[in-house]
């Protein structure tokens, strides 16, 4: 699985770089995002339904979210 760590970083540069591993994603290689920004939640869930892919946001600790995306078999 690939993480990609986005602590500190603001909208759009989560979804900047998970554009940078769609294809990835699309071979069937789930990614996780770290965030603890709570719009970048928003932000990669439509990214998501725009690329047809799944997301599941969980706030592992109080402000610091991993959203797990993956391609839907």
């Amino acid at each position: 699985m690939e993480k990609i760590d986005c602590l500190g970083d603001i909208c759009p540069v989560p979804i900047v770089r998970l554009q940078k591993k769609l294809a990835q994603i699309k071979k069937g290689v789930p990614v996780m995002l770290v965030t603890d920004h709570s719009c970048t939640c928003q932000s990669v869930n439509d990214f998501c339904k725009l690329h047809n892919l799944r997301c599941e946001a969980d706030e592992v600790i109080a402000g610091v979210w991993e959203i797990m995306i993956w391609m839907e078999m």
